[in-house]
Order: structure tokens, then C-alpha cells, then sequence
């Protein structure tokens, strides 16, 4: 789609008669709304002034580029408009706007539409275009005008593409001096994704050249992300610019000199930006142990395993908050049943249901991000029907949240459904990769939904649930038929795998197995048990070194024994990453010393019977601990997590040796 399809005649004011912003912003909004590209006014103009309340789009330099995105507009369409006198519109720089483009694109907007619109915006960057606009008489000479820039960037990308091209085979070729020059990469984003994201961009490509320096930007914006980086271009890069306005996949930036600013300081101050890295005026950004756990460290493409484990940490990432807020709020709810009145009571009601609520997305959610990771954004729904298939049993519209349904095909089901339905939108895309471009636009708001459901539902309903559903009451039937014996080895050895790697893959693999029996019977003895050893494993460590730090001074050093003071609250709180500074420096005595203190407090959770029914919380859901319904186990629960922080922090201080400093220092 070219520019001119997105502008119109009919959709231009050359001379506004509003004097002010709010009246602009109305005059605009008329226009939409006779030439039927808005079908609701108020709506319309309600969400233009919510984006303005955000951020003001008076981008500065005399334009601005008010812009909405929802069911109350019709088409893809940019309004444009003029002043000649200008009008005060809280621009950035503080001065009037003359130029205006109302940016409208519907919820449905495919991808054709939203690349003409990031085309137009970028091409605002060029001073030349902007004064020449600026002198226009009529809606012909505003059309030409972009015609003219559009074929104008058009053999631009054509050279540059070129250009690219010519690079790799010289550097397949042994012969390029690429990693001799100067690169810098980063990310814009903007709210919307229409048009800030791509005048960043743009900016900061053209201010590199400027400079002999190459700028490679990647784009957050309405299609998703655009031009990736990739893990050599970060390696070489000499630092980072980041110009969004939402969250950034930041930890693969780990130990690169980064900036961090608004995506309108990518458009208005791209010179400052990259002075700032190649100044060395950045500071090296150092991304937490939680966020580099998650991602791949290797420049290499992940193997297949690793893959895996990606794919599915994605979706127990955003899986968790649901499992955490709807488990603890049924586990007090269950306090309130048992000590403040009993199930008949408003607040158990109000609070299990709210709980159970929460409860009911947990597989479906799972299910729907695993497949966005391999699959992207197409995968997204047909990932989350597969796992409310994998709640319910066939032919029942049921949520299994309390266990009622028979054979539902539970966590284990949801796993499979956001894998497949994941390979099943790659598989997809490479069947539509060669349609014509006329119907682009078709595949992701019609044949990906649409075949997509299908065969997720299909397979869903004839071969996984049948499948997994038996899976699943089996592992249940057994959990909860284990004998003391079989319950203390397995509480053992899930509480020892959570000082393994301490939030890595052998932590998560634990803390997922216990969470997925709990999900598939929230009031299941057996899984409250398999919660509080998992719980237990992780907080031994961080108690284990606070203990240490606390009695054994000279086996510490000054940071440790500092660090070892806040390890005392992570402790209590089931933050085992507390322990992670104390086990990277000293790995042969920390971890086996941990390990073992874990092993013992699952053991005796084991042993002792002792269930939290929630799925985190630490010592501060200890009002819990006891089989449910059953007697409390809070002592039991407390004893078991010190007697294994103790076992961990002793063996773990007579081990290290001394440390040289003063231990009074």
C-alpha cells in the first residue's frame, strides 16, 4: 500500500480556523466523522485527548501528530491539516504547530495499512518535506508532495538493501571490515506503535550517517517487532539507545553502555543520543539475575532444548501472577473458613470466588504465551483456547479450578496445546508465505484466527484431551495415594532441586511440578505439601547465608555480611535469588551446602505432613500451614525451614575458610 491511499483530499484542512489545541483537536474530529472515518465522536475524541493526557504529540519543529487506534474509527486514514499562524499545542519544544496529522487507524487495521502509516510518519523527519508542506495551497501539491518523498525513500531502502546484501557476502567471504566500524543499536517504541516508533527510527539512522557512525534500530510498534537485533549486532555494537515508552526486552543488553529515554527524544534529540554513547557518557546497564535466568546468554541459535525451556518459561512467566494472586487469595479464604466463620461466610465467598476467578486463566494463560513465543502474536489465541480446551472435559463448559470435572487434561494438556498451537501458526505462516501481497492484509485478520482455531480445537478435542486427560488423573490419583515414604522422597527431592540453580531452570522445574499439581486440585493434601517443600527448599538458602553472615563474621566478607542482613527479609519472603551473589562467588561450598539444607527441610515436610496451600508467600502464609481442613502445622512449618536453614548454614561456614579482613571493619 502506498502513502496516497492513506491520504485524501477530503481528509485535508488547508487553513485551520481553531486558535487553540482543544478546538483543533474538534475541527479534526468533524471532519472525520463527515468524511465517515469515525463512527463515534465522543469516543474518537475522548481517546485522542487520553494519548495527549499520556504524552503530548506536538513533537516539535512545528508538527504535530494527534493519533488514535480503537472501534470508534472506520478506516486507516491520516488527516491533514494547517495553520497558518500556528497554534500553542504543549509541543515539546514549546513552540506553535502549523502542520497537523491526525492519525486513525481501526482495530482491525492489517499490516499494509499500518506500514504506510509508518512510512508517512518517517518521512516527517526530513526539514526539507516539512517546509515544503508548510507552503502547499492545495490537497494536490500535500499528495504529490509525499509521492514524491515516498519514491525518494523507496530507492533509498532500495540501496540500502543492496548495500546489506553486498556486506554478508563480503563477510561470508571473509573479506568485510564491518566489525572495524563503529555500531550502534537500539529500540524505539511508542504507546500506539504508528507513528513516533518509526520517526525515531528514522532520526536516528539519519543523524548516524551523518556522523559516519551505523545505526541499527529495531521497532516495537502496531505489527510487532521489526528489523530484530540479533546477538552479534549487540556483541559488536559499542552501545545501546533505547527511545520508547514501554517495556523493552532489556537483559540481552547486559554489560553494553545504554541510554534510556522517551521515544520523542529519539526523534527530537538523536545527535545528544548517540554522543552520549560514543562519548562513553552512558552507564553500563546490568540487568537483575531474575531477567538474565530467562535468557540465553550464547550468540549461538539456541538449541532445541533450550528452545523449549524459552518457549515455555514465557508462558509460566506470565502464567504466575495468576497462580500467586488467585492462590493466595483462596488460601485466605480458607483462613476465613476455618477461623472466622466458616464457608457460608461473605468474606469466604467474596474470596475463594475471586481466588477461583484467577484460578480459571492459569492454563489457558500458559498455553496461550507459550505459543506467542514460538509463533508470535498469531498464536496468541488459538494457545488460549487450546488451554481452556485442556480446563474442561469434552463436551463440558467447565472450568476445572476445583477439581470437579472428571478428565480434564489440566497443566500437563495446556503444555501440549501451546506448543502445538505455536508450531501449528509457523507451520501456517510457511503455507501463506508465497500469497500474493494483495492479500497480505487477509492472513492475520482472517486465515490465521480462523484456520488456526480449527485445527487447535480439533486436536485438542480428539487427541489431546483423550490423551492427557488419562495422564493427568493417573499422576493425581497417584499423588494423592502416596504412602509417607514415597511423599519424603519426593518433598526431598524437590526442595533440594530449588538450591540447584537457585531461579534457574532446575528451581523452575520443581517450583512448576508442585504448582501444577496444585493447580489440578487446589484442595489436594498431597499438593499443599508439595507447595510447602517447595517453598521450604526456597528459602532455606538466603535464611542458610543470612545465618551465616549473622554467627560465623570471619568466614565473610564486608559485602557479604551486608548482604547477608537483607537475606534475613528474602528469606521470610521465598526469595531465593538472595543466596545468588554468596553461591557466584564461592559456587563449590555454597550450593552443596544449600542443597543439602533444602533436602532436609523438604524431608521433614515430608514427614511431618506439614501442607501451605498457596502457591508463594514464604513464612508470611504460615497462618496456613496443615493439611486442609486438617489441624494446623504452623510450628512444624517454622521447624522445618529452620532446622534446614541451620543444617545449610552450618555446613556451610565450617567449610569456607576465614577471610583476611577485619571482621569489625
Amino acid at each position: 500500500m502506498r502513502i496516497k491511499d492513506i491520504l485524501s483530499p477530503d481528509s485535508m484542512i488547508m487553513e485551520l480556523k481553531a486558535k487553540n489545541k482543544e478546538d483543533a483537536i474538534k475541527e479534526m474530529a468533524d471532519l472525520e466523522v463527515a468524511t465517515d472515518i469515525v463512527n463515534d465522536e465522543d469516543a474518537f475524541i475522548k481517546s485522542i485527548w487520553a494519548r495527549e493526557n499520556e504524552s503530548t504529540t506536538g513533537i516539535g519543529g512545528g508538527i504535530a501528530m494527534p493519533h488514535a487506534r480503537n472501534k470508534s474509527i472506520n478506516k486507516a486514514r491520516v488527516l491533514f491539516a494547517k495553520s497558518k499562524e500556528g497554534i500553542d499545542y504543549n509541543s515539546l519544544d514549546g513552540q506553535p504547530v502549523h502542520l497537523f496529522f491526525m492519525i486513525t487507524a481501526p482495530d482491525g487495521a492489517d499490516n499494509t495499512h499500518l506500514q504506510a502509516l509508518a512510512k508517512l510518519s518517517g518521512l516527517l523527519i526530513d526539514p526539507d518535506l516539512v517546509e515544503a508542506l508548510k507552503n502547499t495551497k492545495t490537497p494536490e501539491e500535500v499528495i504529490d508532495l509525499f509521492e514524491k518523498a515516498e519514491a525518494k525513500k523507496d530507492e533509498e531502502d532500495k540501496k540500502a538493501a543492496e548495500a546489506k546484501k553486498a556486506k554478508e557476502a563480503a563477510k561470508a567471504q571473509g573479506t568485510s571490515d564491518d566489525d572495524n566500524k563503529p555500531l550502534i543499536v537500539g529500540v524505539t517504541a511508542c504507546i500506539n506503535g504508528i507513528a513516533h516508533t518509526y520517526m525515531a527510527q528514522e532520526a536516528l539512522i539519519k543523524e548516524g550517517k551523518k556522523r559516519g557512525i551505523e545505526v541499527r534500530i529495531e521497532t516495537n510498534g502496531s505489527e510487532g517487532v521489526k528489523d530484530k537485533l540479533t546477538p552479534d549486532e549487540i556483541k559488536r555494537a559499542k552501545g545501546v539507545i533505547i527511545a520508547s515508552d514501554k517495556k523493552v526486552d532489556m537483559p540481552r543488553f547486559d554489560g553494553k553502555h545504554l541510554v534510556n529515554h522517551p521515544v520523542v527524544d529519539g526523534i527530537n534529540k538523536p545527535g545528544e543520543l548517540i554522543d552520549d554513547i560514543m562519548g562513553d557518557k552512558a552507564d553500563v546497564y546490568r540487568a537483575s539475575a531474575q531477567d538474565k535466568s530467562t535468557e540465553s546468554s550464547s550468540t549461538e541459535k539456541p538449541g532445541l532444548w533450550a528452545g523449549i525451556y524459552k518457549n515455555l518459561m514465557n508462558g509460566i512467566s506470565h502464567m504466575l501472577p495468576f497462580v500467586i494472586g488467585g492462590g493466595i487469595l483462596m488460601a485466605i479464604s480458607f483462613i476465613v473458613e476455618n477461623y472466622m466463620g466458616g464457608a457460608k461466610t461473605p468474606a469466604f465467598i467474596f474470596l475463594n470466588n475471586a481466588g477461583n476467578l484467577a484460578f480459571a486463566f492459569m492454563v489457558p494463560v500458559l498455553a496461550a504465551y507459550i505459543a506467542e513465543s514460538i509463533g508470535d502474536l498469531p498464536a496468541l489465541m488459538p494457545g488460549f483456547v487450546g488451554g481452556y480446551m485442556a480446563s474442561i472435559v469434552n463436551g463440558q463448559f467447565r472450568v476445572n479450578v476445583q477439581a470437579h470435572a472428571t478428565s480434564p487434561a489440566g497443566f500437563l494438556g495446556g503444555i501440549a496445546a501451546g506448543f502445538i498451537a505455536g508450531y501449528l501458526m509457523v507451520g501456517l505462516k510457511k503455507v501463506f508465505a508465497k500469497l500474493p501481497r494483495s492479500v497480505e492484509g487477509m492472513k492475520p485478520m482472517l486465515f490465521y484466527p480462523i484456520l488456526g482455531l480449527l485445527f487447535i480445537a480439533a486436536i485438542m478435542f480428539y487427541i489431546i484431551n483423550p490423551i492427557f486427560s488419562g495422564i493427568n488423573f493417573a499422576i493425581t490419583h497417584f499423588l494423592n495415594g502416596m504412602g509417607t515414604g514415597n511423599l519424603v522422597l519426593l518433598t526431598t527431592i524437590l526442595a533440594g532441586m530449588m538450591s540447584i540453580d537457585m531461579g534457574g531452570p532446575f528451581n523452575k522445574a520443581a517450583y512448576v511440578f508442585a504448582s501444577g499439581a496444585f493447580a489440578n486440585d487446589p484442595h489436594s493434601a498431597t499438593a499443599a505439601i508439595l507447595m510447602a517443600a517447595v517453598m521450604v527448599g526456597g528459602m532455606v538458602p538466603p535464611f542458610a547465608t543470612a545465618i551465616g553472615t549473622t554467627f560465623f563474621k570471619n568466614k565473610y566478607t564486608v559485602e557479604e555480611r551486608r548482604a547477608g542482613v537483607s537475606n534475613w527479609v528474602l528469606g521470610f519472603s521465598f526469595i531465593t535469588e538472595g543466596a545468588i551473589p554468596f553461591a557466584a562467588a564461592d559456587p563449590g561450598r555454597v550450593i552443596p551446602s544449600c542443597i543439602i539444607g533444602s533436602a532436609v527441610g523438604g524431608a521433614l515436610v515430608g514427614l511431618w505432613h506439614v501442607g501451605v496451600p498457596a502457591p508463594h508467600g514464604g513464612l508470611w502464609v504460615s497462618p496456613l500451614a496443615g493439611n486442609i481442613g486438617g489441624p494446623s502445622h504452623i510450628l512444624f512449618y517454622f521447624l522445618a525451614t529452620i532446622i534446614g536453614s541451620i543444617v545449610a548454614g552450618l555446613i556451610m561456614s565450617f567449610w569456607k575458610k576465614n577471610v583476611k579482613e577485619d571482621p569489625n571493619e
